[in-house]
């Protein structure tokens, strides 16, 4: 990859460097935030050889698709939100072999079995919940995804805007996923910070 310097004209190579194997388990993964940006960004670190082959990304939501069903709307997803120069169909089949979906209401005690089976073979590699979900779901999560033991030393979960609406909420939030992941554990994330003002930069 090549990028140019400021006033130097110049190509420079920037080094990509791969992450460690890792499960990502994305809570939310039928929706628009995952199918629209969170796919086609990831789709990128894959093509780059920043994600590992053996890394794993397990969709999770409550509607009843299949595995093939889940697949075929990524497809189309990646096909509208990846530039077409930057789509190769079979980089694309090696990317949607490392996913899978897990049909699973996370509000509700039962039904985790089939996410710890999902991740079984997982190792010691780190595993990331990102909640792409309303923000009332992430305390609940947390707490169900602990209670399936499915939280370990190596668990991240990033939390994605908004984190409550307003202040008692946000303290409730990170009260709930504070009993159960300690703070640097923890990500919080805002994909808006700061837009208004790069607006006005432009």
């Amino acid at each position: 990859h090549h990028t140019r310097e400021p006033h130097a004209g110049r190509l420079v190579t920037a080094k990509i460097i791969p992450v460690p194997l890792f499960d990502l388990v994305v809570f939310g993964g039928t929706g628009d935030l995952t199918l629209r940006k969170l796919l086609p960004a990831l789709y990128y670190r894959f093509r780059d050889g920043q994600m590992p082959e053996g890394s794993r990304i397990v969709a999770v939501a409550r509607g009843a698709l299949t595995n093939r069903d889940y697949l075929a709307m990524v497809r189309e997803a990646l096909g509208k939100h990846v530039a077409a120069a930057d789509l190769d169909q079979a980089l694309l089949e090696k990317f949607c072999a490392a996913l899978s979906f897990v049909h699973l209401d996370a509000t509700k005690d039962e039904g985790w079995e089939a996410l710890a089976k999902a991740l079984a073979d997982g190792g010691d590699r780190p595993r990331v919940f990102y909640l792409a979900t309303a923000p009332q779901l992430f305390g609940p999560i947390c707490q169900h995804a602990a209670a399936a033991n499915l939280v370990t030393p190596q668990t991240r979960v990033v939390l994605e805007k908004p984190i409550g609406t307003d202040l008692a909420s946000a303290r409730q939030i990170n009260d709930e996923v504070g009993k159960v992941l300690h703070e640097d554990q923890i990500y919080r994330i805002d994909h808006y910070l700061g837009k208004e003002t790069v607006q006005n930069i432009l």
